[in-house]
């Protein structure tokens, strides 16, 4: 966070949890704001201005699902999904919004710390270079984080961005599921496969390809940034 103290708002209706979170973050070295209700939520995110959001999904008045919606109208902040569910549905559901990842409770303090650690690291866009990639009815611009397709600019969520850039920077170069959890997530990233193929999902149906490139699935290998 190039020196910054990173700010994490943290909204789970579990007072105690909420308490051992926050504690282990501050010892970490983060500064945090606890909300325990969901009505709360958008008034903290608006005046705290998080550097990214740990959100459980049960919460009174406003569900976790629909503060992630509103969140990412108005930023692309990191979103940490929390679950007692441990669902695939609640997972994939969460992805396909835009969360950047998902912890299942119970769940250890230092594993959400270093689930916090990578996603923070990863959001910060000196991590992966200063360049812009140009194709043909596209532009991928890493300094802005920002992609122009077909003229018009496409949000998207860093982590999301990050994996389209990562890609399109290694053209023609198939990549396993596992190779793209340790180069977009981090090599300690505890995460599994089903993450990435959420992600290439939500990226399809945002950008259909042009007229000499394709985001491909290369069956039983993984997948690639393909120009023709």
């Amino acid at each position: 966070m190039d020196g910054k103290i990173a700010k994490i708002l943290v909204v789970d209706d579990d007072v105690n949890i909420s308490e051992v979170i926050k504690m282990y973050l501050e010892s970490s070295g983060y500064s945090t704001k606890v909300c325990n209700d969901g009505k709360d939520v958008q008034q903290a995110f608006i005046e705290y201005k998080p550097d990214l959001v740990l959100l459980d999904i049960m919460l009174p008045h406003i569900d976790g699902i629909d503060i992630l919606k509103w969140v990412r109208k108005e930023s692309q902040v990191p979103v940490i999904m929390l679950t007692a569910k441990g669902e695939t549905f609640d997972k994939v559901l969460g992805l396909e919004l835009g969360a950047d990842d998902y912890i299942v409770k119970p769940f250890e303090p230092k594993e959400l710390v270093a689930r916090v650690k990578a996603v923070l690291r990863r959001s910060n866009s000196e991590s992966i270079g200063k360049e812009i990639l140009k194709f043909q009815d596209i532009t991928i611009d890493v300094n802005s984080y920002n992609v122009i397709y077909k003229s018009e600019e496409i949000k998207m969520p860093p982590k999301e961005f990050e994996l389209l850039y990562f890609l399109a920077n290694n053209k023609n170069r198939v990549f396993t599921r596992e190779q793209l959890l340790c180069e977009v997530w981090g090599y300690d990233y505890p995460g599994d496969s089903r993450t990435v193929d959420v992600h290439v999902k939500r990226l399809r149906e945002k950008l259909q390809g042009g007229p000499n490139w394709q985001i491909e699935t290369v069956w039983g290998v993984g997948y690639k940034f393909e120009v023709k």
